[in-house]
């Protein structure tokens, strides 16, 4: 993902309950949709962000019959021209799958007419016109950290990002208090890559390295692209004991890749949400609410692996019962310094 406006993010849970409030009595009329589009900064190959999205849009597209039509490795420019020529290619919606994108989407959508789907800033949805979808993978990233805790050697874990995006933030906050949940002792080292190094795999690897050298065996990973420099960092350097560095990540399932460090990772299914963008099109509902991914219904899941222990996996399936029960509570925070408070920041100049 890309950067967003935090404290707009914040605002979403006062959008929805007003949204809910405002168009109660609002009369539906049918949209045709026959063509969605979804637009992408980077390949659909990253067994991530990029690729779940496209994957959820085609999946979405084939079980309400529509055609989709994919954009990608667009980058983080200026897509206005590519929104323009989707809109002229006879796309009923937009998916706009980067923040750096939720300026000029709402923008051409309103020239085109055709509604858009944008991302981290829920305050600008407009019925029938834009509809946010800011996710958070928070609950699962909650029993990542349950997990990290529990597998450790050092007594320290890592927390890696490729930049501070709402999602991100909250991810990386449940994953603290997971830990902390688990065992108070351990200690959280924390790093971004850089503000937007999204793609930036080379700097990926870098700060991974460093928050092994301070002391992590087990490392949180959050990034994109920038992923699979953290995955090579865990493959080729050892912890301070000696021994292997795990690797947590997130959004997709790498397991094709796994070379025995890839603990476990927060997958997300975003097709319920792709899905429910094309119904609300169609019945007049499209801007009026924001969406959202949990483990109630497996749009977000903890992957299971062979690295991880059965009775380890047993105590982290009843935890999630009970989150899905709503005998744990996880709430997302979206604001970094909300992180920065319950981690152990590493300096600079060890990145």
């Amino acid at each position: 993902m890309s950067t967003g406006s935090l404290k707009l993010v914040v605002r979403s849970l006062a959008f929805a309950a007003l949204a809910g409030v405002a168009f109660a009595g609002v009369p539906a009329f049918a949209a045709e949709v026959k063509t969605i589009a979804i637009l992408t900064p980077e390949q659909g190959t990253d067994f991530g962000w990029n690729q779940q999205g496209i994957a959820a849009a085609r999946a979405a597209g084939a079980k309400e019959g529509v055609q989709v039509i994919v954009a990608e490795n667009l980058g983080y420019g200026d897509v206005r021209p590519t929104l323009r020529e989707l809109a002229e290619d006879g796309a009923n919606l937009m998916i706009a799958h980067a923040s750096g994108y939720n300026t000029a989407a709402p923008e051409i959508g309103a020239e085109t007419g055709v509604p858009v789907a944008i991302t981290d800033r829920p305050d600008a949805a407009v019925p029938g016109k834009v509809a946010d979808y800011t996710l958070s993978g928070h609950e699962g990233a909650y029993l990542a950290g349950r997990l990290a805790a529990k597998m450790t050697r050092t007594g320290t874990v890592g927390i890696v990002v490729s930049a501070e995006p709402p999602a991100w933030n909250a991810q990386s906050k449940a994953f603290a208090e997971g830990v902390k949940a688990e065992n108070p002792k351990v200690v959280i080292r924390y790093a971004v890559i850089g503000p937007a190094a999204y793609s930036d795999a080379a700097g990926g690897k870098r700060v991974t390295e460093a928050v092994i050298a301070a002391g992590a065996d087990v490392v949180f990973g959050q990034g994109n692209g920038s992923s699979f420099g953290m995955l090579q960092a865990v493959e080729t350097a050892k912890a301070v004991d000696g021994g292997k560095v795990y690797f947590i990540d997130v959004i997709g399932d790498k397991s094709s890749l796994d070379k025995g460090n890839l603990l476990s990772s927060v997958v997300w299914n975003l097709t319920p949400v792709f899905t429910a963008m094309i119904e609300d099109v169609k019945n007049d509902r499209f801007g009026t609410h924001n969406y959202q991914i949990g483990l109630a219904d497996n749009s977000v899941a903890l992957l299971k692996t062979d690295h991880i222990p059965p009775q380890v996996w047993d105590d982290l399936m009843a935890i999630r019962q009970q989150i899905v029960d709503g005998k744990i509570k996880v709430t997302p925070s979206y604001d970094p310094a909300a992180v920065h408070q319950v981690v152990s920041e590493l300096p600079a100049k060890a990145q």
